[in-house]
């Protein structure tokens, strides 16, 4: 970035900690906060306390989630130098925050998230916890602790961030103006395929992980499903029907029109098909797996980039609380 350049405001996103990343996730996520970085003051949250809400049975594993998190987000080219990376539950403040909106949040706002009656329905009644509900004031505690002007979403995540917005508005008619309404900076992607031909998700166990070594990535493209109406080698293909050339076209695109082309044509089969997109897949995850196989061997230094990136985040929530306090007229 030129030296000097005005970025157009402050972006939080973040994830929680529940493993290995995917491709999904680079393609829904990762590749739009790398670019992000140049445009926005960005801060990226381990949202571990979030993933509390539906795992806090088993907490086992959560350290070493939060380790292989960060090491997907530098893999993928997060800066740290241009970016704040930091864990949750190293910054008190979202706690507190959420606390105080917590107080002025009526119930049935949170009773009307989609997401909170999905989530009881998959996993059964013991899910219904106080975390669980709430966890929408702590999203927006997450957001407006950093005055972030701008959140990265898809079109079916804005029912979420208009939450956030109302909280935020009526803070300010309650106890004067302190927190921006951010924006939505819509994402848009194209569905990355799982192996079974469904949304990539850990939930169908279709994916293929940032960090799987090649042979295991080959593995899963032969296993993919492909045109059902391309039985024998030479039957003409229908290219807009077959998941392989879905991943064709985000990681192929110099060669998608021939493929596509000789696809319909009947001259390419589909295990050449397939040994062709493992290749590209391979070809731009060395990039990642070489980034990784330095932080795996780092482990001390990256434990010590997040505590640095978590009091640099703290440092501005507690400006952020202090104005929350005076506005709300609490012991200072």
């Amino acid at each position: 970035m030129p030296q000097g350049k005005i970025k157009r405001g402050r972006i939080l996103s973040g994830m929680r900690p529940t493993g290995k990343l995917h491709l999904g996730n680079l393609e829904g996520a990762l590749k739009q906060w790398v670019e992000l970085q140049d445009e926005y003051e960005c801060f990226f949250e381990i949202a571990d306390w979030h993933a509390l809400t539906t795992a806090w049975q088993d907490t086992s594993e959560l350290h070493q989630f939060i380790r292989e998190l960060a090491i997907d987000w530098l893999s993928a080219g997060i800066d740290p130098k241009r970016s704040v990376l930091f864990v949750q539950s190293l910054v008190p403040e979202h706690a507190e925050l959420h606390l105080l909106f917590s107080m002025f949040v009526p119930v049935p706002w949170l009773e009307r998230n989609p997401t909170y009656k999905d989530w009881i329905e998959e996993l059964g009644p013991s899910a219904a916890t106080y975390g669980l509900l709430g966890y929408p004031v702590l999203q927006a505690a997450d957001i407006l602790v950093y005055k972030a002007d701008t959140v990265p979403v898809g079109k079916d995540q804005l029912p979420h961030l208009e939450l956030t917005r109302e909280i935020a508005r009526r803070f300010n008619h309650l106890y004067g103006d302190v927190f921006p309404e951010p924006q939505a900076r819509i994402t848009e992607f194209a569905l990355v395929p799982g192996i079974d031909g469904r949304k990539m998700s850990k939930t169908y166990n279709n994916h293929i992980l940032m960090s799987e070594p090649p042979e295991e990535v080959e593995r899963k493209i032969r296993r993919m499903f492909t045109d059902p109406e391309k039985i024998r080698m030479g039957d003409p293909g229908h290219p807009d029907k077959c998941p392989v050339f879905s991943l064709h076209r985000i990681y192929n695109p110099r060669e998608t029109e021939e493929i596509e082309t000789e696809c319909r044509s009947g001259k390419l089969g589909c295990v050449s098909c397939k040994e062709r997109l493992a290749k590209r897949i391979n070809e731009e995850l060395d990039v990642y797996r070489e980034r990784r196989s330095y932080w795996e061997a780092h482990i001390s230094e990256l434990d010590d980039l997040l505590r640095y990136g978590s009091e640099r985040a703290r440092e501005v929530a507690k400006c952020t609380l202090e104005e929350v306090r005076r506005a709300m007229r609490l012991w200072r």
